[in-house]
């Protein structure tokens, strides 16, 4: 109950609601730090040398009466000039990378900004002339404001840097479309690919869309082998195992 009263609220709605008052030393004692914000890079130093660039959504909404906005997305997207300086850390992730044989083709399934990764793995394959084959499952709302990169991802239609894309605008039509739901309509082909040792790998949203993308594969399995539920999870559970099932979820 206390999880679902504070959603969508801040400390000034929690002092506005209880009418509390504070002094200003009493409400600066009791707050934490702020916690650093983590996002991916969507560059390969191979690409862009001495670059590192990232996919920000600015965060703006109103609730209880107020605007409020995202503390490190709008301070990315509206307050910091060109030639500012900004603190940061980096944080690998040992698990979350390309296959180390530039043969194996990859499968990437990365809505909203959790493209970010998988722009940097296209670029780095393209510089590194790897074999593989590229297939980039991309979804956000709406075609003409949310298509991240879009010029790139043709351009590499195009030139064969990337093999496949498919994409889901969910807000472009009336039944909304996921891209879990474009994953099932080519079951059959994303079932070769596994089948011939691609690897998997989700960037996204933890709470609803990673476990979308797990059921969908689960079912496609399911369906292109003729075998039953709980073989076709224990086939997606091996794929973990083997490093070839590989998220980034947040």
């Amino acid at each position: 109950a206390l999880q679902s009263f504070f959603y969508g609220r801040d400390v000034l709605d929690a002092l506005q609601y209880f009418e509390i008052k504070p002094t200003a030393q009493q409400l600066a004692d009791s707050l934490r730090e702020l916690p650093a914000r983590a996002y991916s890079i969507a560059s390969s130093l191979m690409a862009h040398e001495n670059e590192a660039h990232l996919t920000v959504a600015a965060v703006r909404y109103e609730t209880f009466g107020r605007k409020k906005s995202g503390t490190a997305s709008t301070y990315l997207a509206d307050t910091i000039k060109i030639n500012d300086t900004v603190k940061v850390y980096t944080e690998q992730n040992s698990f979350f990378k390309l296959p180390t044989d530039a043969s194996t083709d990859i499968i990437m399934v990365g809505p909203g900004t959790g493209v970010a990764p998988f722009r940097a793995f296209v670029e780095e394959r393209t510089e590194t002339k790897a074999s593989g084959k590229n297939w980039l499952f991309f979804g956000n709302p709406n075609f003409t404001t949310d298509f991240l990169y879009q010029t790139e991802w043709l351009g590499g239609l195009k030139n064969g840097t990337l093999t496949r894309l498919d994409v889901a605008f969910s807000r472009d039509q009336a039944e909304k479309i996921y891209v879990q739901h474009r994953l099932l309509q080519k079951s059959r082909q994303v079932f070769d690919w596994l089948e011939n040792g691609a690897t998997f790998y989700v960037c996204g949203d933890k709470t609803r869309m990673a476990s979308d993308v797990e059921r969908a594969l689960i079912d496609i399995v399911q369906k292109e082998s003729s075998i039953s539920i709980e073989k076709a999870t224990e086939y997606v559970k091996n794929l973990k195992k083997q490093r070839r099932y590989l998220e980034d979820v947040y």
